[in-house]
């Protein structure tokens, strides 16, 4: 007959469903752990046994996880980790995990590491041999992907874009030909701007503007590029987390004759010729050089036209 565990009086405990539950102690080593993106149910018991068990938690905002552990019963002393300290913080951190030390490294909402600095204590604990170990769970990256209605076959984070319009068509042109679904998070301050500026960029591809997810007010709004701009631009600025996704680039035949004179015309009518053309070979994959020919052809053309009316 197998001996009954035994509680110990000093054992980390944490509580679910109005249930107190023991953690079992925790390896040494650093523990990246997922924590929920708005809805606190969304968390994992092995998330939870985590945060209990080790010897601290460090966080982007500890009055965030703060929150999270009062909630689930969870007394693991917090430490700030974030990218105004992380440089100082490190080295402390890393002597801590040299020493034996099981601590437990979260961001605000999510998965650490997309998006905050936990990358380079993970990268440096990797340098020095200390053992990493991921605890999986909520993500908004994914999240959004499942419910956007877009391939998920394939998918390019790329997080926030530029804050400048001129810098964030430019990197929206550098994406155009990724052969799978975009991935961006988004401020609602510039959600209307961004989406004018993939819309120019990356004409009318299919998009899903996430906002609030797993929260009370999550909402999802589909449609073209230009439709969600239009949209956006018309309605008070949006609150809360926001991910913006961008269907792949489409495989129809190559755009040529009177349909690229048309995109160039309406290009024209907003840039210079080089943004123009820039704009157009984004959108339709033709060589940037032969788009910009093109493009002093039109314009030759329209002056031409003006000089002899």
């Amino acid at each position: 007959m197998k001996p009954v565990p035994t509680s110990r009086a000093d054992a980390p405990t944490f509580t679910a469903f109005g249930l107190r539950a023991e953690a079992q102690p925790l390896a040494p080593g650093l523990h990246v752990v997922a924590t929920p993106i708005g809805n606190l149910g969304d968390v994992s018991f092995r998330a939870l046994a985590t945060l209990a068990a080790a010897d601290a938690v460090l966080a982007e905002d500890t009055r965030v996880t703060k929150t999270l552990l009062a909630h689930y019963g969870i007394a693991t002393p917090l430490v700030a980790y974030h990218e105004h300290n992380a440089a100082l913080m490190r080295p402390h951190l890393l002597a801590r995990l040299e020493a034996g030390a099981a601590l437990a490294l979260v961001s605000d909402a999510g998965t650490p590491l997309v998006s905050d600095p936990g990358f380079k204590l993970v990268a440096d604990a990797v340098a020095k041999g200390l053992p990493v170990t991921g605890v999986p769970g909520p993500s908004a990256v994914l999240a959004a992907l499942v419910v956007a209605g877009l391939p998920t076959d394939r998918f390019f984070f790329e997080g926030f874009l530029p804050q400048k319009g001129a810098a964030r068509r430019q990197r929206a042109a550098a994406l155009a030909h990724v052969p799978g679904t975009l991935v961006f998070f988004e401020s609602p301050r510039r959600l209307a701007e961004c989406l004018e500026d993939l819309a120019v960029v990356l004409g009318p591809r299919e998009a899903a503007v996430c906002r609030e997810l797993t929260k009370k007010f999550e909402t999802v709004r589909r449609g073209p590029l230009p439709s969600l701009a239009a949209l956006f631009a018309a309605e008070p600025t949006p609150k809360g987390e926001i991910v913006l996704l961008v269907a792949p680039p489409s495989d129809e035949a190559p755009v040529e004759g009177e349909d690229l004179d048309s995109r160039l015309r309406a290009a024209l009518a907003r840039h210079s010729v080089k943004d123009a053309a820039a704009v157009v070979s984004a959108q339709t994959g033709l060589p940037r050089r032969k788009v910009y020919a093109r493009a002093i052809e039109l314009q030759e053309q329209e002056g031409r036209e003006e000089e002899g009316s």
